[in-house]
């Protein structure tokens, strides 16, 4: 009787431990929006950090057993002087900008409670197009949102959380999903070619003094038509 006890409180504990582990992702059951896509091999150096310029880059990010964590503060400066855009410490994955074809961005998310006003994951327009994004998701007091509108997800904070982003470049559509579930779709604005952004990146309103994320797991996965 013992010995079943025992086994169960350890069968308990590893099936706890494997629902709040990041590569869990908030458990998104059978779905996979990767199916049908190829995985883009990605290297340290396509990681490229963007960082208020004032302070030592890790005065705002660290790196550390797979994990990316991004803050940054509103006092901060922003990530060059050529620039007057809002504070960030971000990812820019670069050397995989693109034009055609079907992409996706998939990581696995943290925010911490308190942190809001800010943009965690864009896709990014070429330098210099008129509209600099077609999708940013930001958060607000606990809750992700298509820029400043539509609800993409509440209760984000304190929790691992799957993300993946589709972008159909030719039909100049994007779709979220959350845990391997679709969550939101919208159509955008055409551009030359495109990137994807990923970290903390403070927005006009209801910000916090520091704000924060976490991202591991990133990966890019692309199709043909």
């Amino acid at each position: 009787m013992a010995t079943f006890s025992w086994l169960f409180l350890l069968a308990a504990f590893i099936a706890a431990a494997s629902l709040s582990s990041p590569a869990a992702g908030g458990g998104g059951g059978g779905n996979n929006p990767t199916a049908g896509f190829v995985k883009v091999d990605l290297t340290d150096g396509d990681f490229q950090v963007q960082s208020p310029y004032n302070v030592p880059e890790s005065q705002r990010f660290r790196y550390r057993n797979g994990v990316r964590t991004f803050w940054v503060y509103d006092s901060d400066k922003p990530f060059n002087t050529a620039t007057h855009t809002n504070p960030r410490t971000e990812v820019r994955l670069r050397g995989h900008d693109y034009s055609s074809g079907v992409w996706q961005f998939e990581g696995y998310g943290y925010v911490p409670s308190g942190t809001s006003g800010v943009s965690v994951m864009q896709i990014h327009n070429e330098e210099g197009a008129e509209h600099a994004t077609i999708l940013m998701l930001h958060v607000y007091n606990g809750v992700l949102q298509f820029y400043d509108g539509t609800i993409v997800e509440n209760n984000i904070y304190d929790r691992w959380f799957r993300l993946n982003v589709v972008h159909d470049a030719a039909a100049s559509t994007v779709a979220v999903y959350v845990d391997g579930r679709h969550k939101f779709s919208t159509n955008a604005i055409p551009s030359k070619s495109y990137y994807f952004k990923f970290g903390v990146y403070m927005q006009h309103h209801d910000w916090s003094n520091c704000m924060e994320s976490q991202w591991t797991n990133v990966t890019v996965y692309t199709k043909s038509y």
